[in-house]
């Protein structure tokens, strides 16, 4: 049942989200304004910092022996993963007939789990998410319930946001972009240092580049989806133009936020190991994209698990790179 429960997530979905948040608050420690000195002391015992262990009270045996760090990510880690798993489920039992076609081998489509586990799976996941975020601090609750939102008018009618390429692309971006990457690092900052957004130097470039990059799953993971889509209506860009155009688009569109993020890096913040990183990044990315094969739904399905690849990389390399 586990390994049931951890394919319904979507497990590229989860691990994205996990080394988001992780990232995240990597960033705002190892960056604090005093140069990290400040943000070093939170690797200690909790009860050498008094606010963290406010933020994560309701959690007596994490805040009495963890770190500070670890006290402010677990809760977080939590209710972030819970509103994942009920944003990708809920999506998975709306679209169960068209993942039939489309993705046959999900727990749902396959039969491997019914309609009645799912909706179960998801309702739980949903409250987790929603009730532990307030519970943790108001902000993170109005952020996971904002995301939770949008997650469900993504999938379900009338509004349905995945019908029409463009409000579906927007969902995701706005999702995966500002949401995430900007509250959930504001949540980070302002409850363990009570910092205002000016000291967080880096978070624009980061939000501008993850949108783009976001924009582009929205294009890259309808392309070998167009045989259901479009018998069950949905004007996808690989439908509402092409694949091969859906494809460039989305390249070209990575390809100029890569560019972006090594100018910044390079340019405006002076970080010359940063910005010479991206570029090679944008070098690889661009080779992998000119190499995918729109015949085959091999070569599809590989490039978009690189895609995300490369998605995970960025989190992971971006404390290292500025730390």
């Amino acid at each position: 049942m586990l390994s049931l429960i951890w394919r319904f997530s979507r497990p590229h979905t989860l691990i994205g989200s996990s080394i988001s948040i992780v990232s995240l608050l990597f960033l705002v420690v190892l960056c604090s304004p005093d140069g990290g000195n400040l943000g070093m002391n939170i690797f200690n015992a909790s009860n050498s910092v008094g606010q963290p262990a406010k933020v994560v009270g309701f959690i007596p045996v994490v805040t009495a022996t963890a770190s500070g760090f670890f006290s402010a990510l677990l809760p977080t880690l939590f209710v972030c993963l819970s509103c994942n798993i009920f944003i990708t489920g809920l999506n998975q039992i709306v679209d169960v007939e068209l993942d039939k076609i489309n993705k046959p081998n999900l727990p749902l489509a396959s039969g491997e789990l019914t309609i009645s586990q799912g909706k179960w799976i998801v309702a739980i996941a949903g409250v987790l998410a929603i009730t532990g975020a307030w519970l943790i601090q108001p902000f993170l609750g109005f952020l996971i319930t904002v995301i939770a939102a949008i997650g469900a008018m993504y999938s379900l009618p009338p509004i349905q946001f995945k019908r029409h390429h463009i409000w579906a692309a927007s969902a995701i971006a706005l999702v995966r972009g500002p949401l995430i990457n900007m509250g959930i690092a504001i949540h980070f900052a302002t409850t363990l240092f009570g910092w205002p957004l000016i000291s967080l130097p880096w978070l624009t470039p980061l939000v501008v580049f993850v949108t783009a990059f976001s924009l582009g799953i929205a294009w890259f993971k309808d392309i070998p989806d167009t045989q259901g889509d479009k018998i069950h209506g949905f004007k996808t860009l690989a439908l509402v133009w092409s694949r091969e155009r859906a494809l460039k688009s989305g390249q070209w569109l990575v390809s100029l936020a890569y560019l972006f993020l090594a100018i910044f890096w390079l340019l405006i913040d002076v970080h010359t190991t940063a910005g010479m990183a991206h570029l090679l990044l944008l070098a690889i990315f661009w080779s992998q994209a000119q190499r995918v094969d729109l015949q085959s739904a091999v070569s599809i399905k590989r490039f978009y698990m690189f895609y995300w690849g490369l998605f995970f990389l960025e989190y992971l390399i971006l404390p290292l790179l500025l730390a």
